[in-house]
């Protein structure tokens, strides 16, 4: 009896040691991330992934088509889809700049910028990384196949303030990201349906034109506008860049659903004769500032240097100093809001909710 037992106690034993086996901590896990991370740095670091961005911002759920290619050292190319509205946007970057693409309209803005070195992104795999190894609280659980980490969002949005992020316990391929605001309430859910380190990129993956092709007027031009985003007018009063070629019908006026506190609507105004169809709205308060809506003429359009803003539906800039003003473009209308004191996560908030409504 005594010899059974000893076997017994030593086959389980022999049970725990092995069971122990390839069973991870959140330190084993996070060293392991940054090898991948490094790899990511490396001459052959490249990924693509592709899956559904849910935002909660507005009074209805907005889905959205996600593509994100990665090549080392710097290129990206993100393809954002309305799935409800069938708008593709593309932010692109290379050895050119950064563009925000809309190729279905033949525009895009172009500037000089670090993005995304000194922003993250929730779909960007580098960011999701960062995310992980820099935050010293992190929790950790298993979930199944996945490791899951929570830690804090480190965002433009100061509305977003932790997420829950799932990995392949196998592969460390991102599964899930949940980034939740300091009421813990989803805001930004997404979900990757396909993920694959070192892809294969053929030589035009990342450029400009190549990217506007497909679904694009046979016809792109770029033309230059100033710090403000206004045309620039050459010595003989020129407009640079080719001459309008077709007028867009108009869009009515579309309000904001979310006005800061302290905050009232002072006029509305349409500019009449315009044919970009301006629209000009004022607010006044504990904030002044307008918001300039129009339907771009006919072409390309190239900005000068700013900050590439994440919308989470699109891509924006910010430009100027002391007065700013955020750019976007959606639906074929191009916003501005300009202030000089309007904080840069109130324009943020105003640009979201103004995502799902129409023309008045």
């Amino acid at each position: 009896m005594r010899r059974i037992t000893w076997v017994l106690a030593i086959i389980m034993s022999v049970a725990l040691v092995l069971a122990g086996c390839g069973k991870k901590d959140a330190a084993s896990v996070v060293k392991d991330l940054n090898q991948v991370s490094d790899k990511l740095e490396s001459k052959q670091g490249a990924y693509q992934g592709s899956g559904t961005m849910t935002l909660y911002t507005g009074e209805q759920p907005q889905d959205y088509k996600v593509e994100v290619w990665y090549k080392n050292p710097s290129y990206y190319r993100i393809s954002l889809s309305n799935v409800q509205k069938d708008v593709k946007q593309i932010v692109l970057r290379n050895d050119e700049g950064v563009f925000v693409l809309t190729p279905s309209l033949g525009k895009s803005f172009r500037f000089q910028s670090d993005w995304p070195d000194s922003q993250g992104q929730v779909y960007l795999y580098q960011t999701l990384l960062k995310g992980i190894v820099k935050d010293n609280n992190r929790q950790f659980v298993e979930d199944g196949d996945y490791y899951v980490f929570e830690v804090a969002a480190n965002y433009q949005s100061s509305a977003l303030v932790r997420q829950k992020i799932w990995l392949n316990k196998k592969t460390y391929e991102p599964k899930q990201v949940q980034v939740s605001d300091s009421e813990a309430k989803v805001v930004v859910n997404v979900t990757f349906d396909s993920f694959k380190f070192d892809p294969e990129f053929t030589a035009d993956s990342f450029d400009m034109q190549k990217n506007m092709a497909a679904g694009s007027p046979s016809e792109n031009t770029m033309a230059e506008v100033d710090q403000d985003g206004n045309p620039v007018v050459s010595e003989d009063g020129e407009q640079t860049g080719e001459p309008v070629t077709a007028e867009l019908g108009d869009f009515g006026i579309i309000e904001p659903a979310y006005i800061p506190a302290g905050v009232k609507l002072k006029d509305t105004n349409k500019i009449e004769g315009s044919k970009d169809h301006a629209v000009l709205i004022r607010y006044d308060g504990v904030y002044q500032y307008t918001i300039m809506e129009a339907r771009p003429l006919d072409r390309a359009v190239s900005l000068a240097p700013g900050t590439l803003v994440d919308l989470g539906f699109t891509a924006g800039l910010l430009s100027g100093d002391e007065q700013q003003t955020l750019t976007w473009m959606s639906e074929g209308v191009e916003y501005r809001i300009t202030s000089a004191n309007l904080p840069v996560t109130e324009m943020m908030q105003i640009a979201a909710s103004m995502e799902e409504q129409s023309g008045k």
